[in-house]
């Protein structure tokens, strides 16, 4: 140790008592290796003090006073002029102190940390987890309830969906011709098509009204029935609302009016997910329904979309129509115009 070859060679005289019934005595106080030895005139060693046992009785004060751990009673007490000796005394025992192990310590560090990575996994692993199994428990019917009552609150912002009795039958046919649970047709509120959990598609009516091709419009929901196999649309409501969101429906079956209002206002604004043309154009093969009618109708010019248009799955076949033209001009009168 540093410290102590630095005063191995310090004496100091002081007053040593062996217990409290004793008289002081004069003696000598050197350092040892380990120890701080007291020894009388004649260089006799009356005690040896562990330096690691070595306590300061009156800190600060003048004259110093010590004891060794453990034994008040015994006392050695330096006088204010062995200032060197005193010193030399509290750096060694500071000294020792700092190299003495501190399990305490490494247990407030050990319980920090398990404490951290707890934490950790709350807030990076659990919100997801939560959420992964809330989607793989909510049964289909809870889904289809979420998504009537999120439409019911589109219909509060956009206008009522519109409809008629007469048009019932050609909208159901359509969503069974494009493999869709349920259509609504919007007069406002939606920008071309959107999706809704429990597999409600909503389409503008400017899709039905403006082209004279029912195949635009199938277009625009297969779209959508893509955008459902790559984004579950309850994770995407989950997602946006939190988890809390999450446990409340994994806990109780519901979701509070604030969460299915936010999630109302967000999915009419948030950009519409990307999909790729092999995704696209795999959900028109299995419907059997031309991806140009809908890709023109996207871009006029055909250039953003020329992979739907080259590598249109049924060009050049022969095709059941999506409509008849009776049936598409009856639907095309859906909202009135």
């Amino acid at each position: 140790m540093t410290a102590l070859t630095k005063y191995q060679r310090l004496e100091a005289t002081a007053l040593w008592r062996p217990s409290p019934d004793e008289q002081r005595r004069n003696v000598i106080v050197s350092i040892g290796e380990a120890t701080l030895t007291i020894s009388d005139s004649n260089d006799k060693a009356l005690t040896h003090w562990s330096l690691a046992a070595v306590e300061r009785v009156n800190p600060g004060e003048r004259p110093a006073i010590f004891n060794p751990d453990g034994d008040p009673g015994e006392t050695l007490e330096l006088a204010s002029d062995e200032t060197a000796m005193i010193e030399a005394i509290e750096k060694l025992r500071q000294a020792i102190e700092r190299a003495r192990p501190r399990p305490g310590r490494l247990r407030v560090v050990s319980v920090l940390a398990t404490i951290a990575a707890v934490l950790a996994v709350l807030v990076l692993w659990l919100p997801d987890a939560l959420t992964r199994h809330t989607l793989s428990v909510v049964p289909g019917i809870k889904r289809q309830e979420i998504g009537t009552a999120l439409l019911a609150r589109i219909e509060r912002v956009g206008g009522p969906a519109c409809s008629s009795p007469e048009t019932e039958t050609v909208l159901a046919r359509l969503a069974k011709r494009t493999g869709v649970r349920e259509l609504v047709v919007m007069s406002a509120g939606v920008k071309d098509s959107a999706h809704l959990p429990g597999g409600i598609i909503l389409l503008n009516k400017s899709l039905i009204e403006d082209h004279d091709d029912p195949s635009v419009a199938a277009g625009y929901i297969l779209t959508e029935r893509a955008r459902v196999a790559a984004h579950d649309p309850l994770d995407e409501l989950l997602t946006s609302t939190g988890p809390v969101a999450a446990f409340r429906l994994l806990t109780t079956g519901e979701l509070t009016s604030d969460n299915l209002d936010f999630y109302a206002e967000t999915v009419l604004v948030a950009p519409r997910p990307t999909l790729s043309d092999e995704q696209m154009l795999s959900v028109f093969a299995q419907a059997a329904i031309p991806s140009t009618p809908y890709a023109y109708a996207v871009d006029i010019t055909g250039e953003s979309v020329v992979g739907l248009i080259e590598a249109d799955p049924m060009a050049g076949r022969v095709l059941e129509r999506v409509l008849s033209d009776q049936e598409w001009v009856l639907l095309q009168g859906i909202c009135g115009g």
